[in-house]
């Protein structure tokens, strides 16, 4: 069973920077590839970025455009975990962020090709 577990969400202020992490436990994540999607209230769920598998593929990175410039994935396999730092936040980024694998070294951007998900992390910006 592959778990994720997400983590660093919070309260920020406009401008303001937070590091969300995706833990795994019992397998090695960099075996996968790992997507950031974000789901805001009466809105669709967004894909926001992801990162492919080094040791099985390329590592490539991928963002949405809504993102860009803005929010940074990567990964540390020492501690088995993806983070996504997030910095110029800006109140439309309010949303519960949920990382997520498709069980293949490869990204996808397709959210119904995700396979396990976590329960999610609070982001919000406000003043």
């Amino acid at each position: 069973q592959v778990q994720l577990v997400e983590s660093g969400g919070g309260l920020v202020q406009p401008g303001g920077s937070l590091r969300l992490s995706c833990a795994a436990s019992r397998f090695t994540l960099d075996y996968y590839a790992i997507g950031w999607f974000r789901h805001a209230p009466g809105k669709e769920r967004e894909g926001v970025s992801c990162i492919s598998s080094i040791s099985r593929s390329d590592g490539s990175t991928y963002y949405a455009d809504s993102v860009k410039g803005r929010f940074t994935i990567a990964r540390d396999n020492a501690e088995n975990t993806v983070y996504l730092q997030m910095n110029s936040l800006k109140p439309e980024d309010t949303a519960v962020y949920y990382c997520a694998t498709n069980l293949s070294p490869i990204c996808s951007a397709r959210a119904d090709s995700m396979r396990s998900w976590g329960q999610g992390t609070q982001v919000t910006v406000s003043s």
